[in-house]
């Protein structure tokens, strides 16, 4: 009955148990933290700049995320009242800060939806025609407005969020409202080095979909690096839902995710790995 996904049949018995011992995301949450290459990553944009082409250190990441989730599908599985569902496209989900008219600073989430001919170029655009948008004083994206219009009446917030979330809970939820949430994503991820932060654990939203936050803290010195070098490495903080996917099943996919941050180069292609049109 979901719009954003299907049921998934034929689990194996522990697999369909997990949702019923944790029927809760928080209950689920296993936490991991990793680091990023982070002069390799740089070498890397700095030589697409030159090339004129725009990448970031989140369309690299992102890039790298969709091409691993790809293989390895089930990091795009969600858990939706203990059920496991295949979810039916990739999209991620992330804030950017902004200022109000009247100068006071405001969060904005944004989401993007991928297909499998994208490239890191695409998504880099992607981003940033998002961010240009949406940094505009006046302009409220449909997730601001749907949030304005809830809380603009005292008391209806609590009335609309309730009837979501048990809409959510029974399939039910308009297509168009989780189109437009931040929350049913496949992906959620922030860039804390972008505030000068360092990298935290978040969780993720029971509210939604969400299965995996990623997030990016400011670069730290590799303690392995030879004396004299000024080596950095990118820190990540990885929250998990584990019903979707079993240890072993993610410890391929991050085997793939580090594989391909590794050689960035990889991602200027088709991320399905299938032959552009020409």
């Amino acid at each position: 009955m979901r719009s954003d996904g299907t049921r998934v049949k034929g689990l194996s018995p522990i697999v369909q148990a997990l949702p019923y011992i944790m029927p809760r995301r928080f209950d689920a949450q296993n936490w991991a933290s990793d680091y990023a290459d982070e002069e390799l990553i740089k070498a890397f944009i700095r030589k697409k700049r030159r090339e004129g082409h725009h990448v970031t250190h989140m369309s690299v990441l992102v890039a790298a995320y969709y091409k691993a989730a790809l293989e390895n599908p089930k990091v795009n599985y969600f858990v939706m009242n203990r059920k496991v569902y295949r979810r039916n496209h990739f999209c991620f989900s992330f804030v950017i800060l902004k200022t109000r008219a009247d100068g006071t600073p405001d969060e904005t989430p944004l989401k993007v939806f991928l297909a499998p001919e994208d490239t890191v170029f695409t998504i880099s655009q992607k981003i940033q025609s998002h961010i240009d948008k949406n940094l505009e004083a006046t302009h409220n994206n449909n997730a601001d407005k749907f949030a304005n219009a809830a809380f603009g009446v005292p008391g209806l917030a609590r009335l609309v969020f309730w009837l979501a979330y048990h809409l959510d809970l029974h399939g039910l939820l308009p297509r168009k409202t989780i189109e437009l949430s931040p929350f049913h994503t496949s992906l959620f991820i922030t860039n804390l080095a972008s505030i000068n932060t360092s990298y935290i654990f978040h969780h993720c939203y029971e509210f939604g979909t969400t299965s995996v936050f990623v997030c990016m803290g400011k670069p730290v010195q590799d303690p392995l690096a030879p004396a004299g070098t000024r080596k950095k490495l990118l820190p990540l903080g990885v929250v998990m839902d584990e019903r979707v996917a079993t240890g072993i099943e993610y410890s391929r996919f991050f085997a793939a995710f580090e594989r391909y941050l590794k050689r960035p180069e990889l991602l200027e292609v088709r991320l399905d790995g299938q032959r552009a049109e020409a």
